[in-house]
This record gives structure tokens, sequence and C-alpha cells, in this order.
């Protein structure tokens, strides 16, 4: 089965980056009091163990200490990329909020404030705030150079690294997602378009049509160009619902009742018009029902759904899995070439609105433990049993 008419990317980076790190603070000194004025002269060791991890630029240790320089008022951390200075002229802080207090301040190429452990992802969260800020301005790879200090190729790289996708595509993906957040809570499309950092209505319509899935003010309109048709239907998990536009499938859910499928079918489409199917989806139901008895899905069955680059990434994976097989979130990482990101993996199988059309539930621990499903562990369990039963 293919992704077919599957549209990108929304928002989702979301959730790798949903920490809010404390902003930078600054403190005032006058110019003639210079920093660590009132410090004992530095006579520790050479062999200090700080000391050797600051020279040797050892970032396990960017949590423990900062280190402040008296000839520049700046304190870093540990692996701060910037020439060492002579040790004579280092003190040692356990907390940037003391070196603060001794009248330093941070550091603008490491950013010590904002250390987590993990100097890249510190960096990609510094950028991604930035881009959010400037969404009405137009953001280049120069620019963001210029603003962290480091060359273009260098910061997109260690960018996707860290998230799996490009600055670029993070600013498309926040700009969708306020735009769509605008227009459902009833904004007319230029005010959603200027609000969200579009520059003009023909950027608008290029960019976000085929993002969509309609145009910005069918989307306003809940799709009621495309009305959305649903049907309800027992399976071996319980009730299931699958929904679909003209387009393809846009949704397979599961719950306990008719109830609570059709509430959350509004919840994903607020002012969708939502039919009842007479009959055209019975060959897709019939479909579903056989892979989760024990046959592999048709491979014609074309979905509508929405994606960010990083999420199209991870679910055309998926669907490369052999039914009755497994993989675990890291192998999944690997094979897309984000070894890293395997916590962006389970959010990307978390946030899958085809149930069983997009295999997520094929995708476990690295013990092989079965947990994480949006429907449940349970019906995750059963679908794998059903899977290998059928193998």
């Amino acid at each position: 089965m293919t992704l077919t008419h599957m549209t990108s990317p929304t928002a989702a980076a979301n959730a790798i980056l949903a920490e809010d790190s404390p902003s930078e603070m600054r403190v005032a000194h006058s110019n003639s009091t210079k920093p660590g004025k009132d410090l004992p002269r530095n006579d520790a060791p050479s062999d200090d163990p700080r000391w050797t991890a600051v020279s040797a630029r050892d970032a396990s240790h960017d949590a423990e200490f900062v280190f402040a320089v008296a000839t520049t008022g700046v304190y870093c951390r540990p692996s701060c990329p910037a020439r060492r200075p002579r040790r004579e002229n280092v003190t040692f802080f356990p907390r940037p909020e003391q070196a603060e207090k001794a009248g330093f301040r941070a550091c603008l190429r490491c950013r010590p404030r904002s250390v987590s452990g993990n100097a890249q992802s510190d960096s990609a969260k510094e950028v991604c705030r930035y881009i959010e800020q400037h969404l009405d301005e137009p953001i280049t790879l120069e620019r963001l150079g210029k603003v962290f200090r480091q060359s273009p190729f260098h910061l997109q790289r260690r960018f996707k690294a860290a998230l799996g996708i490009t600055p670029r595509e993070y600013a498309d993906s926040c700009r969708l997602r306020l735009l769509k957040r605008n227009l459902q809570a009833g904004d007319n499309v230029t005010r959603a378009m200027y609000d969200a950092g579009y520059g003009s209505s023909s950027r608008l319509y290029e960019k976000t049509a085929s993002q969509l899935g309609m145009t910005p003010d069918k989307y306003r309109r809940g799709a009621i160009a495309a009305a959305i048709r649903y049907a309800c239907a027992d399976s071996p998990l319980g009730r299931m619902l699958i929904a679909a536009t003209d387009q393809g499938v846009c949704a397979i859910q599961f719950a306990g009742s008719d109830g609570e499928l059709i509430e959350g079918l509004k919840r994903e489409f607020p002012f969708a018009v939502r039919k009842p199917d007479e009959g055209g989806l019975q060959a897709w139901i019939d479909a579903l029902l056989s892979k989760m008895t024990g046959r592999e899905l048709n491979a014609a069955l074309p979905l509508d759904i929405r994606a960010t680059a990083f999420q199209r990434r991870v679910w055309t994976y998926l669907q490369s899995i052999p039914f009755g097989a497994t993989r675990s979130y890291s192998q999944v990482a690997k094979a897309i070439g984000q070894p890293t990101a395997s916590r962006a993996v389970a959010r990307a199988c978390a946030t899958n609105p085809v149930a069983v059309a997009i295999p997520c539930h094929r995708v476990v621990r690295e013990d092989g433990n079965v947990s994480g499903y949006r429907w449940g562990v349970g019906r995750k369990k059963t679908l794998l049993e059903m899977e290998q039963r059928g193998v």
C-alpha cells in the first residue's frame, strides 16, 4: 500500500520541540567593574578534572558546571567550541546563575543556560524558537547562520540530524499549523494568511493547497466542498470507523462505541460536513477486516492524509515492514537515516490517523515488548498476534 494523496507538512515537529528552556539572562555591571573582580585569585592546579573537561571540550560535563573567563567577561559550558583561555583566567561555577551573580554574561555561541546535556538538541531548539518568532520574515540559512554564528551548511546539517527536517521545512510546518488554527477559529483567509506569516495570497495557495488537501477557504469551512463520508463496523478490535474524502481514506479509528468514534471524527474535522456512508466504503471496510484476520491489505487503498516531512518518511517506511514482522523504534530511525530520532519516530507512530492502513502497530520496543499504541496496547497485541497466525 502506498501513501496516495498524502499531503505535507503540517506541524508536528512538534513534540520533539515542546520543551521551553529559560531565556538568557544578562547581569548588568558598570564599566568600572570587571566580572569576577571580587573573586579570590584562581590558583587551582591545572590538573583539576574540570579544567581537563574544558580542555577536551567534553560535552558529558555540560550539565555539571560552567567556566567563566575573566578577560572576556563571558561564561561557557565545557564543550564550547570557542578558543580555550589561559588557565589562570578561568573560574568554575556549579550553575549559570552563580556566574551571572559574579558579573559574567552567557556565551552567545554555546548558550550555557539552555544546556540539557545534548548540545545538538539544544542548538536545534534555539533555532526552532527563533524561526517561530520570525515567521513573518524571510528566514534563510544565511540569516540563521549569522544569528547563531555557524556556517549555513553546518547549521542545516545539525538541525536536520536533530529533527529529521530542514529549517525551511520546519518554518513551513509552523506557518501551516498557525494557518489551520486561525482558520478553525473562524478568521477569514486573508487575516489568517498574514497572521501565519504568508506574504501573499498566491504564495499561500501555492504552499498550502497540497498540504491541506484543499484550498484554504474550503478548509476554513471544514472541507464543505469535499464532504467526509464515514461508516462504523464491527472488527476484532472492537468498533471501527473508516472515513474518507473524495480523494481517499482520511481516518481509521477504533473505540468501544459508535458515539466515541463519531466524536473522535468531529474533533479531527471540526467544521466538516460529516455524512454516514451509504455503502460506498464497504469494499475498504472488507479490505481492512481481511488484513486484521490474517491477510495483507490490498495495496491499492488510497489515503488522503496530512503529514509533516518527517511523518511522511516514517509512515512510508512502516508500509515496507513485511506482514507479520516487527521493527524497533531505533531500527525505524536508522532506516530513514535519522539514527538518533527514536523518540520522534514514536511520536510519528502515535499521530498516525489511519490505523492498520499504515501499520504503526508493527513498531515495538527494543526488547520486543509491546507498548505505545494510540488505540490501546491490547489492540496492538491482538493485531500482532493475528498477523503472526496469518503468516
